[in-house]
């Protein structure tokens, strides 16, 4: 991989879904890394964290940045680990909130950030065809498929399958911890498709130091990106 950030350039990141599982690790992993000298969180609730690094930004309708834009510039990095499950959803409501959501956001912050980095944080088995059986997967990719049309200097798919959670956090799925003693197991048997959280935050900031070849990152490749 070849350097982006140049002059010892520090990485000053935004990231959303800081109060689920994903995002709390992927600000564990910033706020802990030497690299990072900055993080805006940006949600509807409080991430419940105190760090000199660490400022939030907290609204009650993500779709209406239109008071807070001029305190979104100055970025370069965005790590978008909102998201919903499409259980029990309809494929309008799952759309507004996964595609209208991300893409308005995604929108200001590459307004204003024109040299921004995103990492998106998708899922395993997302259909960039939009023409699949499943619904969150046709969803997912209409989603990449749009935020490649923004003029971000690069954005990453993050795709995980099964996610290892970083012990002590608290926003742990039940089902993570559930069949957690299985992750060694599926570590050797599907590479592919299994991470841990750190892996994956670490990937996510050397990806925003360094190139990497590839814009669809599955697990396998976020476990190469986190021990550059």
């Amino acid at each position: 991989m070849t350097a982006v950030l140049t002059g010892g350039e520090k990485i000053r990141a935004v990231i959303t879904g800081a109060t689920g599982m994903v995002g709390e690790g992927v600000l564990h992993e910033c706020l802990a890394h030497p690299e990072v000298e900055q993080v805006l969180s940006l949600g509807r609730r409080a991430c419940g964290i105190s760090h000199p690094k660490l400022t939030e930004i907290l609204l009650e309708d993500l779709s209406n940045l239109s008071g807070i834009e001029e305190r979104l510039k100055g970025y370069n990095a965005c790590y978008f680990c909102l998201g919903t499950t499409s259980a029990g959803m309809t494929e309008a409501a799952y759309t507004q909130l996964t595609h209208g959501l991300t893409l308005n956001i995604a929108g200001v912050l590459a307004e204003h950030n024109p040299g921004m980095v995103f990492c998106y944080v998708t899922a395993a088995g997302t259909d960039r065809t939009e023409q699949g059986r499943s619904m969150w997967a046709r969803v997912k990719g209409k989603t990449e498929n749009s935020l490649l049309k923004l003029p971000f200097s690069r954005i990453y798919f993050f795709r995980p399958g099964f996610i290892r959670p970083t012990p002590g956090l608290i926003r742990t799925h039940r089902y993570y911890k559930a069949i957690g003693w299985m992750y060694p197991l599926m570590r050797f048997l599907i590479p592919k498709y299994v991470i841990t959280l750190q892996e994956m935050g670490r990937a996510m900031i050397h990806v925003t130091k360094r190139h990497y070849s590839k814009d669809i990152l599955e697990s396998r490749d976020m476990a190469v990106l986190a021990e550059e």
